[in-house]
């Protein structure tokens, strides 16, 4: 087991307040009203918990995935949907461009997020699901501009989101060139629809959308383009989602945390028996294994953050 670096440990307390502070009254109405908490957007941008793992070239604080990870657990103690964007503002699709974009991609990008937008990984298809290789999302060279045409659901932030990252299959003269990414920005490129609201359980503040494409246009300095080309780069975009991948297990392992911090909070307080029922055996079994498997889930998600060889965890871990 590793301890965390005091640097670390400021920033976790630092959430941890920030979360009791702005979080633990608000979850319950975020949830209720389907709303987005642009608020509370403002206010973790403030604080600087949005674009953290941008580099400080581009404004960010260049802190790393663990410190992130650290952060949304914290949060998703006491709001899910909060946890949520800390995510989409540090990994996923922001990674992604960090890693393999251009100077003015990256500053598009990073500008974007740094005032507190959202960013949204356009992958998951109604026939495909999250399978990439079975996408049919088709962008057609044109010049020195691709068409894009095709559909995406459940696209988390669909309708806030300014910034897009687009999966797609690239065609050139009609033969299949492989699978790039595409950046688009909403309301700014003509041709990217925001379709209807899925229905969703939980985390009901981020909406959750079908997205189309209808003959959208897209430069040749909007395709997201690792050194080894579309066809061997794919792999590499694929990183970006084990980010992604790491830091929704973590606001799973918040709320899981959070609801065993209520459950201890009230076996103290519930009396039977002229006694709390936190001092009955049977309880403190069922107690003991939760702290465990949070304890595991903790300590592999730990591992999986510090161990992101080129700016990504392992897909393995991840």
């Amino acid at each position: 087991m590793f301890e965390l670096t005091a640097p670390q440990n400021e920033l976790k307390l630092r959430a941890r307040a920030f979360a009791e502070r702005e979080l633990a009254a608000r979850a319950a109405e975020i949830d209720e009203s389907q709303e987005y908490p642009w608020d509370i957007v403002e206010k973790l941008t403030r604080a600087g918990f949005v674009g953290m793992t941008i580099p400080e070239t581009y404004g960010g604080q260049g802190l790393g995935y663990l410190e992130a990870v650290l952060v949304i657990e914290e949060m998703a103690k006491k709001c899910g949907v909060t946890a949520r964007i800390v995510v989409e503002t540090n990994m996923g699709a922001i990674g992604a461009i960090n890693a393999y974009g251009s100077k003015a991609q990256k500053k598009l990008a990073c500008d974007l997020v740094l005032a507190g937008d959202k960013p949204a990984i356009c992958m998951t298809e109604p026939d495909a699901g999250s399978a990439l290789t079975q996408l049919t999302t088709r962008a057609e060279r044109k010049g020195d501009s691709y068409v894009l045409n095709g559909a995406k659901h459940w696209i988390t932030g669909g309708g806030v989101s300014k910034l897009h990252l687009i999966f797609a299959r690239v065609f050139e003269e009609g033969e299949d060139q492989g699978i790039a990414a595409f950046i688009a920005i909403r309301d700014e490129d003509e041709g990217l629809i925001i379709g209807e609201r899925e229905p969703t359980m939980g985390l009901r503040g981020i909406p959750e959308t079908r997205i189309e494409f209808r003959d959208l246009v897209l430069g040749q300095d909007r395709l997201l383009l690792p050194p080894e080309g579309i066809r061997r780069g794919f792999a590499g975009l694929m990183n970006a989602y084990n980010g992604q991948r790491t830091g929704a297990a973590t606001v799973a392992l918040g709320i899981a945390q959070g609801a065993y911090e209520l459950a201890l909070h009230y076996t103290g307080q519930r009396r039977q028996f002229g006694r709390p029922i936190c001092e009955f055996q049977g309880l403190q079994w069922m107690l003991a294994d939760m702290s465990i498997g949070l304890s595991a889930a903790r300590a592999l998600l730990h591992n999986a953050a510090m161990n992101a060889g080129n700016g990504f965890p392992d897909i393995r871990e991840a």
